[in-house]
């Protein structure tokens, strides 16, 4: 690891800090804070508070990474150090395009998500387990042991290095996509795929169907939800979703929206609606 070698006390210091935090990115799953983005904004602090010297300027960084972001454990810690150079060109350089480091993080959790769920989940974790399970199978309790080392010695060897690789590659990587337009697809890239994402969280965890019928004499009654599938697969849950981002960008807490849509589901149940 020449580029280590290469850096400064205040540098070795920041990114040990980085490395130890990210550990935490995992812990933060919730819904208001959109998957990991506490644990994210936890770990970068050390970045943020030595690159960028006004409260403003941190404030800026800190909303920055409030951003939805979800990759595998160990292997994105190549996004945090991507990030940690990102945030340091941006800090030094002021026509620098803050809103990339959101793109390229948002560009890289699928394909490292591919890599890092294939090689930890289904093959790292699963030849652990299997030499962990046959020594156990013996009765000595080494096969907890071995499987553990097994897993976790590469896992942390693989975290360590993922964050030196990303903060080493970060400068030229975005060198080349300013130098070769990239960064402007990339960033349309990213838009599109969080426009995708948002609308699929949509269809697949907003639900919303109704109950109400309509008596007609003589006649099967008329079921509400079948009219409104015909208009529009959703449109209710949609409605609601879109309602929801109005009231966010109208500065409205956020636990008065998460509250009020609890109440409000609680009433249209009690009156047979929904």
């Amino acid at each position: 690891m020449k580029l280590k070698q290469d850096m400064s006390v205040e540098d070795k210091k920041m990114m040990r800090s980085v490395f130890w935090r990210s550990w935490t990115m995992n812990a933060s799953r919730t819904g208001a804070t959109q998957y990991h983005a506490l644990g994210v904004i936890y770990t970068l602090l050390p970045v943020i508070n030595r690159y960028y010297k006004t409260d403003e300027e941190r404030a800026d960084a800190i909303v920055r990474h409030t951003t939805w972001f979800n990759a595998t454990m160990h292997i994105n810690n190549f996004i945090m150090g991507l990030v940690t150079s990102m945030e340091k060109q941006n800090s030094e350089d002021e026509n620098f395009d803050a809103s990339s480091i959101t793109a390229v993080k948002a560009s890289l959790m699928g394909p490292l998500s591919g890599i890092g769920d294939s090689f930890f989940w289904g093959i790292l974790r699963v030849i652990a387990a299997s030499i962990g399970i046959s020594i156990a199978s013996t009765g000595s309790v080494m096969g907890a042991i071995v499987f553990l080392a097994l897993y976790n010695i590469p896992a942390f060897i693989i975290h360590y290095y993922a964050l030196y690789t990303g903060y080493s590659v970060g400068a030229n990587f975005i060198q080349k996509l300013y130098e070769s337009g990239g960064m402007k697809i990339l960033t349309k890239a990213s838009s599109m795929v969080g426009l995708l994402m948002m609308g699929s969280m949509t269809a697949s965890t907003v639900k919303f169907k109704t109950i109400l019928e309509v008596t007609v004499s003589g006649s099967d009654p008329i079921k509400i939800q079948d009219y409104l599938d015909q208009l529009f697969v959703g449109i209710v849950p949609l409605t609601v979703t879109l309602i929801t981002f109005w009231l966010l960008r109208k500065k409205v807490n956020i636990n008065v929206v998460m509250f009020g849509i609890m109440i409000l589901g609680i009433i249209l149940g009690l009156l047979g609606i929904c």
